[in-house]
């Protein structure tokens, strides 16, 4: 038996919290009621335009896709005639959306490029031009500048008539510029796959030659061995196969040009607006990136003798860029959303046929859901992307 005096104080007993006064319980309920709120919000929404499109006699769901579409899309990278679906003119839009956005993010990423570089010049001259460009472009309107574009390039062409003429079969006028492409030939098929597997190829000689330089601290020069291994097959698929050169050239008619390809000034002033106003963001993001990197990292370049060109390329650029890939990401994200701006210039991306598709069917609320959902997802895309980049950037830690 243990004294009385020496047995350990019992515990005392636990209180009893009310329910209302228990932070978790709270945080629960708070939650909870939310979501209720939201959720009963979404549907009352979703059952009052069900009965207001019943009682305007407009089908719901997404037959619509499957019916003729009836209307012409003046720029279209597959083939596309208005006895086509609503769902291939949907596609047609995307294809467009998907080639402004990608030419629009290489073409800003090196036109900001140069101009954080001219930022930071140390010629006077070159530096206040930037500073007076990205200034301008960073504090007008984007729609704006679209306009902007769009008039300066039809008013500074001649009519169909007296349209330039710079090389043979090649016309610039106020509708654009036409210029002859090969005919098809199922051979193309093949080149491409030639020019796949070549870049493939091309990729694994840049990691052989990358393990071996962290290996021996040897670098092997592979700039042009890579690009062989990239021009090369397509070529010898090419003159294997009989080398196909018919061309379709467009010639001129009354009123506008027939045959060939040619490049609106729709799409033009969309894609020069959107690199125009794009690139001065992306300019100052590489340019505090660039400042980011300590003056010591120059100095020591320059104690090893490497000119200042080779000590940006190959040690300030490759710190900086680690600092950069997360605003770079959101400006690569906003000029991807940005291109739903041509509905005012009047180009065919998938904002404005999505628009064109939900006049004619009066069916505005799937129209618009599938118009968000795909913006949603090459948004996605993009992030993915650029996160994986930016994991392969991070430094390793031995």
């Amino acid at each position: 038996m243990v004294p009385a005096d020496q047995r350990a104080p019992a515990s005392p007993p636990k209180r009893q919290v009310a329910p209302w006064n228990d932070e978790r319980v709270r945080s629960l309920a708070f939650q909870s009621l939310t979501l209720a709120l939201v959720v009963g919000l979404l549907a009352y929404l979703a059952l009052n335009a069900a009965d207001n499109l019943s009682r305007q006699g407009i089908a719901t769901g997404f037959g619509f896709l499957g019916r003729e579409a009836s209307f012409a899309i003046t720029t279209a990278l597959i083939p596309y005639s208005p006895a086509d679906t609503y769902a291939r003119a949907l596609l047609v839009g995307l294809l467009n959306t998907l080639l402004v956005a990608g030419l629009g993010l290489v073409l800003a990423t090196l036109l900001g490029l140069a101009l954080g570089l001219a930022r930071l010049s140390a010629n006077w001259l070159l530096g206040r031009l930037a500073l007076v460009y990205v200034e301008i472009m960073r504090n007008t309107p984007l729609v704006l500048q679209l306009f902007l574009w769009w008039d300066l390039l039809r008013l500074s062409t001649p009519p169909p008539r007296e349209a330039w003429k710079p090389l043979p079969g090649v016309y610039i006028s106020l509708r654009g510029v036409f210029f002859p492409v090969p005919v098809y030939d199922p051979l193309y098929l093949w080149m491409g796959a030639a020019l796949a597997l070549g870049v493939a190829a091309a990729a694994l000689l840049g990691v052989w030659g990358r393990r071996r330089q962290a290996r021996t601290g040897r670098a092997l020069r592979l700039g042009l061995p890579g690009l062989a291994l990239i021009l090369l097959p397509p070529a010898i698929v090419f003159f294997a196969g009989g080398a196909p050169h018919l061309l379709d050239v467009p010639h001129p008619t009354r009123f506008d040009f027939s045959g060939g390809r040619s490049i609106t000034p729709e799409f033009a002033a969309l894609l020069a607006g959107l690199v125009a106003y794009t690139a001065a963001f992306i300019g100052e993001i590489l340019r505090g990136s660039i400042l980011s990197v300590r003056s010591g990292q120059s100095e020591a370049a320059a104690a090893l003798g490497l000119t200042r060109g080779q000590a940006l390329r190959l040690i300030v650029l490759p710190q900086a860029i680690r600092v950069a890939i997360p605003p770079l990401t959101s400006e690569y994200l906003n000029l991807a959303k940005n291109s739903s701006l041509a509905v005012a210039i009047g180009f065919p991306e998938l904002f404005s046929v999505t628009n064109t598709v939900a006049n004619q069917t009066g069916q505005a609320i799937e129209a618009m859901a599938i118009v968000c959902a795909t913006y949603l997802a090459i948004s996605l895309s993009i992030s993915l992307l650029m996160n994986l980049y930016n994991r392969s950037m991070a430094p390793v830690e031995r």
